[in-house]
Formats: structure tokens, C-alpha cells, sequence
């Protein structure tokens, strides 16, 4: 399917404000997703973000935007600048929605977001224990502020029931075939765990999942900076977040070939991060426990359900290949909390 991205975005642009026109419209996506982002230079010299997608739905996409600009608008120092804000008009979110007969896509304009340094692809000890303090004070600002923002609907369980839901259609059957009885396997096992720890009934809180070193920057003494890619926001346990922080923290470091193996949880690069983390915001036996079930809903939703979204095809196909033949079978063997409980003292 051909999709005329610059002609859509325009129009949204038009629809939001047609007394400034577009002077050019540039593609700066990262090319790993079929999300788009492009940037807009208006007559007037100002210069706009545009964020592009046709996945999931459009009642989703605004309740994720809205959250997000919320939280942008009341975080204060240091982390009051950290998340770009989206453009409003009348007060209310602008979002502009396209709909054809083959297409149904959303935009969605943001004030650019200003850069400083990018994290190292393998971070020293000292930048690991920065990082882990930084992010529990983000944490912590962002949960304080979980009963001032709009209402959210989406839960770990009902993208549970949501992928279960789509396993009985004929598109699921097709592109999960030969996988479809492992998955449900997989969904249960998650579910009867959730429901042993009580996880279900956690409060939630702001959380982005997606913390590879392309998404945010730092100061010169590696204090966070500014955070974009919103596409995996959600409100969830903190929890969420600390699979891919691990990642950042390993002795591999960020890698453009990747796969998602759950080995960088247990290295002890990740125990120092996870120390500093601590010692500010301090975590829970539990959600030490909920560390496996956090990465198995992330395999499940964000590889298996939605992987062909956010990955181009022949590495969306990869990686859930590799969930059922690497990822599923190492969770159980490689998962220990016990060096976790040890390093953090409970």
C-alpha cells in the first residue's frame, strides 16, 4: 500500500492552522517502524514536529497523547522540560485523522524537543549508577502525578484478552500459525503469575518501555535531559521500563542488529543500576518477581501481537521467531531473582 505521508500531514497541518503555510515537509523517522515522524518549516521560520501512525486506534493514540502532554505540562524541575509538548488549539489535543478506503492514519504536532548528549554504547560503571539514580527520580516524579491525568484504559490484562481476541480471527490464525497454542501458553502463564503476586491491582504509573539510547539524552554529567519516541507509553508498573534499561546497562551496549534475550537482566552491570535505583525509589520483593512477568508481556505484546507494527517485516518475522525458539525457553532457565534480592538487601 502506497501512503502519500507528505500530503496527509500537510493537510493536518491546514486543518490545525491554515493562516501559515508549509514551506517543506522532512522525513526524519528512525526507519526501524512503520510510525513516521516528519519535521514541518513553516513561512514564518518555526519549525514543527509531526507524528504519524496507523497503528492500533485512533481513541488509543488520543488517550496516549493526551496522558503524555499532561504529564509534559506538570512535571517540574528538573524534569519540567524532559518531554516535548504537543500543540493545542482552543485548549483542547489536536489530533487530525485521515480515513480512505484503505487507510486509517493519525497525526499528532509537537514543539521540536531540544537534544544534548547521547549516551555511550557501552556506559561506564559510574554512568550506570547516574542512570539508575535518574530514572528512579523520574519515576518518582512521574507517579506523583498519576491521579492529576486524564483517565487511561488500556491494562497488561486487557492486552492480554486483546491478543487471546485476536488468535480466533482469520488474520491471527494466519499470521501466528503454527505459534497460535504456544502464545496462549504463554498468556496463561503470565496471567496465573499476575494474579499470584497481585500485580493486577498495582497502582500505575508513566511509563515509556522503550529506553534504548536513541530516544533520550543527557546532560554533560549524565543527568536526563530530554526523553522522545513515545510510541510504547503506557500506564503501568515502573516495572515496565527496566527490561530496556537493562539493555542500556549491558556489557554488549546498544546494538542496531539486536535481538531480545533476557540475559541482560541478570548481569551484574544491571544489579548497579538497579542499586543506585533503589536506594532513592526502592522496589519491592514483588516486583522483583513481576521483572519476569514484565519482560514476557513485553515479548507477547510489543513482538509477538504488534512486531510486525514496529518492526519492518523480515525483522518483525525474526524476532518472533525467536520468542518461541530463544526467548519463551531462556525466561524460564536464565530468570533468577535471588542474586536481585541479594544486591538490593531483601
Amino acid at each position: 500500500m502506497h501512503i502519500d505521508f507528505n500530503s496527509i500531514v500537510e493537510a493536518a497541518w491546514y486543518d490545525y492552522d491554515p493562516s501559515r503555510a508549509v514551506r517543506s515537509i522532512s522525513d526524519i523517522s528512525a526507519m526501524v517502524s512503520t510510525n513516521h515522524v516528519f519535521r514541518l518549516r513553516l513561512e514564518d521560520e518555526t519549525t514543527v514536529i509531526a507524528k504519524f501512525s496507523y497503528f492500533g486506534t485512533y481513541e488509543d493514540f488520543v488517550e496516549d497523547h493526551s496522558l503524555i502532554n499532561a504529564l509534559a505540562n506538570n512535571l517540574s524541575e528538573p524534569y519540567d522540560n524532559v518531554l516535548s509538548r504537543s500543540l493545542l488549539r482552543k485548549n483542547g489535543l489536536f489530533t487530525y485523522r485521515h480515513r480512505d478506503g484503505l487507510l486509517d492514519s493519525w497525526v499528532v504536532f509537537y514543539n521540536p524537543i531540544r537534544v544534548a548528549h547521547k549516551l555511550p554504547r557501552v556506559l561506564s560503571e559510574a554512568q550506570i549508577a547516574t542512570l539508575g539514580s535518574e530514572l528512579a527520580h523520574f519515576h518518582r516524579a512521574c507517579h506523583r502525578l498519576r491521579n492529576i491525568l486524564p483517565d487511561w484504559s488500556k491494562t497488561l490484562k486487557g492486552d492480554m484478552l486483546s491478543l487471546l481476541w485476536h488468535l480466533d480471527t482469520e488474520e491471527g490464525q494466519f499470521r501466528h500459525r503454527g505459534t497460535v497454542d504456544q502464545i496462549r501458553r504463554q498468556v496463561d502463564l503470565f496471567d496465573e503469575n499476575m494474579e499470584k503476586l497481585g500485580a493486577y491491582g498495582w497502582d500505575s504509573t508513566p511509563v515509556f518501555v522503550d529506553w534504548n539510547i536513541g530516544n533520550f539524552s543527557v546532560t554533560d554529567d549524565a543527568k536526563l535531559f530530554s526523553r522522545w519516541d513515545y510510541d510504547w507509553f503506557r500506564m503501568s508498573s515502573r516495572v515496565l521500563d527496566f527490561y530496556f534499561l537493562s539493555r542500556v546497562c549491558s556489557t554488549v551496549g546498544d546494538r542496531t542488529i539486536f535481538s531480545y534475550l533476557i540475559d541482560p537482566v541478570m548481569e551484574p552491570r544491571f544489579l548497579i543500576f538497579l542499586k543506585a535505583y533503589h536506594a532513592i525509589y526502592p522496589i519491592t520483593r514483588d516486583e522483583v518477581l513481576f521483572m519476569k512477568e514484565a519482560y514476557r508481556f513485553f515479548i507477547l505484546n510489543y513482538v509477538v501481537k504488534y512486531g510486525h507494527y514496529f518492526f519492518h517485516e523480515l525483522y518483525a518475522t525474526k524476532l518472533q521467531r525467536e520468542a518461541f525458539d530463544v526467548y519463551f525457553p531462556n525466561l524460564e532457565k536464565h530468570f533468577n531473582p535471588d542474586p536481585i534480592f541479594k544486591a538490593l538487601d531483601l
